[in-house]
C-alpha cells in the first residue's frame, strides 16, 4: 500500500484528453476508447475520476484545442484540475483534490506519454502514491523528427520501465484496460 496510511481510496486520472493534445496521437481512437472505458469503469466501481486540462500558449483555455475530445464526457460532480507544467501536481490543486478523497492509488490514463503522464507518475510516486499506469490508454505524437523514437517505441519503453519502478512503501505497476479493475475500499 502507498506511504499515505490514511488514504485507501483509489482514482482515475485522466490527464489531457483534450483536442488539441491528443489529435495526433498513436492509435488516438483506440487510445480514446480505452480511456472512456476506464472511465465507466471507475463510475461503475464507484472510484473517483479526477480530470487534468493542459493550459499554455498553444492551448488556450476554452478554445477548440483546449477542450477535452467529445468521446470523453466529464460528469459536473468529477474534479478538473488546471495545469500549466507536464507533473499534474506542480502548481496545482491536485493534491489538495485527492487528499480530500482520501486517495493514495492513481491508476494513470491520458497523453502525452513521453512528457506529462511520465512527470506525473513520477511525481505521484515520490509523493507516496501507489501508480498503475494503464499501458494501452496513453498516447504520444510522432517525434522522431526531433531525434525522439517512434510513439510506439516511447510507448513500450515508458510501459516497460514503469512495471519494474520500485521505492519502500509503494507500488508501480502497468496493467492493460482490459484487466483493470475497480473496487473502493
Amino acid at each position: 500500500m502507498s506511504t499515505l496510511s490514511d488514504r485507501p481510496n483509489t482514482a482515475l486520472l485522466v490527464i489531457d484528453v483534450q483536442t488539441g493534445v491528443v489529435s495526433a496521437g498513436h492509435e488516438r481512437d483506440q487510445v480514446v476508447a480505452n480511456i472512456s472505458t476506464l472511465v465507466d469503469k471507475a463510475r461503475a466501481g464507484g472510484v473517483s475520476v479526477v480530470w487534468v486540462q493542459h493550459n499554455s500558449e498553444n492551448l488556450v483555455k476554452d478554445s477548440e484545442n483546449w477542450q477535452l475530445v467529445p468521446e470523453l464526457k466529464r460528469s459536473e460532480s468529477e474534479p478538473l484540475v488546471h495545469k500549466t507544467f507536464a507533473d499534474s501536481f506542480e502548481d496545482t490543486d491536485l493534491e489538495d483534490v485527492l487528499a480530500a478523497a482520501g486517495i493514495g492509488r492513481l491508476f494513470v490514463s491520458g497523453a502525452q506519454t513521453d512528457e506529462c503522464i511520465r512527470s506525473t507518475i513520477h511525481g505521484a510516486f515520490v509523493r507516496g502514491y501507489d501508480v498503475t499506469l494503464v499501458g494501452d490508454a496513453h498516447t504520444t505524437e510522432d517525434l522522431s523528427e526531433y531525434g525522439a523514437p517512434t510513439p510506439d517505441k516511447v510507448i513500450a519503453h515508458t510501459n516497460l520501465y514503469w512495471q519494474y519502478h520500485k521505492a519502500p512503501g509503494r507500488t508501480a505497476a502497468v496493467e492493460t484496460t482490459a484487466d483493470v479493475t475497480f473496487q473502493e475500499s
